[in-house]
């Protein structure tokens, strides 16, 4: 016996009636769910490469500080030592590497004793940000008389870029000289 398709008015009618799922809820960020977690186990394991990082200029002092970046801090497993990586400018990986002793004592200084048992030294730029420069301030300009004595004694130069350059050049060196 077959069966006949109901008609557009019965269709809508019987979706009307009928209650439908409700939509799937998204997770909510792992990050959220996991902090606490987090939280309890720094305090319990202590502090990994983020607070090392965050203050390895005091840690390791301005001089080695400059020249170098904690990259992880990998734990040792089955009584294996733990390593901190690190990752030195090109040729200073020399002069830190003379100085892993003190670097290691410095960092389980501020880890806690015996963290960390070995240096792994890595070279490579580093990738930290350095604070930008302080920015100049604009120089004021030249006054009406140096402007027209500077403009006086190029006006035998022929025009194009080198007097342009040397019009910028003057006005430089005017503008030190005060």
């Amino acid at each position: 016996m077959s069966r006949r398709l109901p008609t557009r008015d019965e269709a809508l009618r019987i979706l009307a009636a009928k209650r439908t799922r409700p939509a799937r809820r998204a997770p909510p960020p792992a990050g959220r769910a996991l902090a606490a977690y987090l939280r309890e186990l720094d305090g319990k394991f202590g502090q990994g490469t983020g607070a090392l990082s965050a203050r390895w200029r005091e840690v390791v002092g301005p001089e080695i500080a400059r020249r170098t970046e904690p990259v992880k801090l990998v734990k040792g497993r089955a009584g294996t030592p733990s390593s901190l990586e690190i990752r030195v400018a090109g040729p200073a990986a020399a002069i830190i590497q003379h100085q892993a002793r003190d670097i290691l004592a410095r960092v389980n200084l501020f880890l806690g004793p015996d963290a960390v048992q070995k240096l792994r030294i890595v070279q490579g730029p580093l990738r930290r940000s350095e604070p930008a420069p302080p920015s100049r301030r604009r120089a004021a300009p030249l006054d009406a008389a140096q402007e027209a004595a500077l403009a006086e004694g190029l006006s035998q130069a022929p025009d194009g870029k080198l007097k342009d350059a040397l019009f910028a050049l003057g006005r430089g060196v005017l503008r030190r000289g005060r």
